[in-house]
């Protein structure tokens, strides 16, 4: 068992052990229904806190040599699966959390060589009897272990676009750091899946298409991985039932995400609120919202009048197929809004092409946002609406008449 090379279940042991654990491992009849096929290439986009690396953390458990998670998933849905026998543990997982090399190194350009020198020196630790070509490369080693040992591997990388988010400028880095990938990964029979989490889809970065390899799923457009980009409106009532909470009022709060027509609630939120029995803005705190405000502030294309129209409950109709997929490349009011979509502030309905903001927990952000910038004819709307909402509700004749 390594640390990059077939790591142990540890970590989705912690999930599975934890007061609220919600199944998602009919992930794994997905991913295995492609294995070994044409069709392995899999990149699932998300918003953070949408549960990505827990779902890395369960293929990692489920395919890595490194340790046997019979008993670990004997209790999930994937267990009475046909083919949950035939893959469990049966792979070389290489399991790599790109964020990490960034936080470990500020150069971007060593990635590749990081990754390369931990991934190579556990090879040599799992087999110490394998003879390696000379002028050894990665993808030498990978090459040689699989013909040497009849083993494929599964790579599960997390948060593969860490590299373009954090360093949006640095277009050195991102050449290396796609070419490093595409000769990882692209055309290789030692690759038996590959599965790649993160915020943005691949296939736009500027004119360097090296992973034109990958069947992306994004929250935009998920199918058959819809269900699985958060908790449905069935597992979000079943804990609120179990925690004896308002489901209204968890809708309320954490629903209006539509992925493929299918209703998707925010994880994160919807855990906290249960086990603090609190209805909060949980989401928002994780992230810093002062890229929230520098987008909405971009005065293009009306992007202003439709950040007002969408805080009244409005939708607006989005074109999202110019966006580049960077936080850079901006042109056009419809970009700005597809990327807010993919960052999770917006939710997409692609069946009409229209965006809206998808509940309260979000909508409260955007007016924390916009608060002394410029919009206080907005502010004061939105104040005047929540009162004459707050005056209905209580049947204040008197003072609903008043806001009208």
């Amino acid at each position: 068992m390594g640390i990059y090379l077939n790591p142990g279940n540890g970590l989705f042991e912690m999930s599975v052990n934890s007061d609220i654990y919600v199944d998602k491992s009919m992930l794994i009849d997905l991913t295995n229904s492609v294995i070994r096929t044409d069709e392995r290439h899999i990149c699932i986009s998300r918003p953070r806190r949408f549960g990505k690396s827990m779902a890395a953390n369960m293929l990692s458990a489920y395919y890595s040599r490194g340790c046997d998670s019979r008993e670990l998933f004997r209790n999930l849905r994937i267990s009475e699966t046909e083919n949950f026998e035939k893959h469990r543990n049966k792979y070389n997982v290489i399991r790599l959390d790109i964020r990490s090399y960034i936080s470990a190194n500020e150069d971007p350009l060593k990635i590749k060589e990081n990754i390369t020198e931990d991934i190579l020196y556990e090879i040599s630790e799992e087999y110490p009897d394998i003879k390696m070509p000379p002028r050894n490369t990665l993808e030498k080693a990978l090459a040689t272990v699989y013909i040497k040992t009849g083993i494929p591997f599964v790579f599960i990388i997390d948060e593969w676009d860490s590299v373009f988010r954090v360093f949006p400028q640095n277009n050195k880095a991102h050449t290396v750091y796609l070419d490093f990938l595409r000769d990882l990964l692209k055309d290789k029979e030692y690759v038996a899946l590959d599965y790649a989490t993160g915020i943005f889809p691949v296939k736009k970065y500027g004119e360097h298409s090296a992973l034109n390899m990958y069947h992306e799923f994004s929250i935009n457009d998920a199918a058959p991985y819809s269900e699985f980009m958060g908790f449905t409106e069935k597992e979000t009532q079943a804990l609120c039932e179990k925690y004896e909470l308002s489901y209204d009022e968890m809708k309320d709060w954490y629903n209006g995400y539509l992925v493929d027509e299918t209703p998707i609630y925010n994880p994160q939120s919807v855990v906290l609120a249960c086990s603090r029995k609190i209805f909060s803005n949980y989401w928002t705190k994780t992230e810093t919202f002062e890229a929230l405000k520098v987008f909405i502030e971009l005065d293009m294309d009306g992007l202003r009048q439709s950040v007002i129209r969408m805080i009244s409950g409005e939708k607006v109709r989005v074109e999202t197929e110019t966006f580049q997929n960077d936080m850079t490349s901006f042109r056009s009011a419809d970009d700005v809004m597809t990327l807010l979509i993919h960052l999770g502030y917006l939710t997409y309905d692609r069946s009409t092409g229209e965006a809206w903001i998808p509940n309260r927990e979000v909508r409260q952000e955007f007016i924390n946002c916009i608060k002394d910038k410029g919009w206080e004819e907005v502010m004061y709307s939105i104040r005047k609406s929540d009162d004459l909402l707050k005056a209905t509700l209580s049947f204040d004749e008197k003072k609903g008449r008043r806001y009208c």
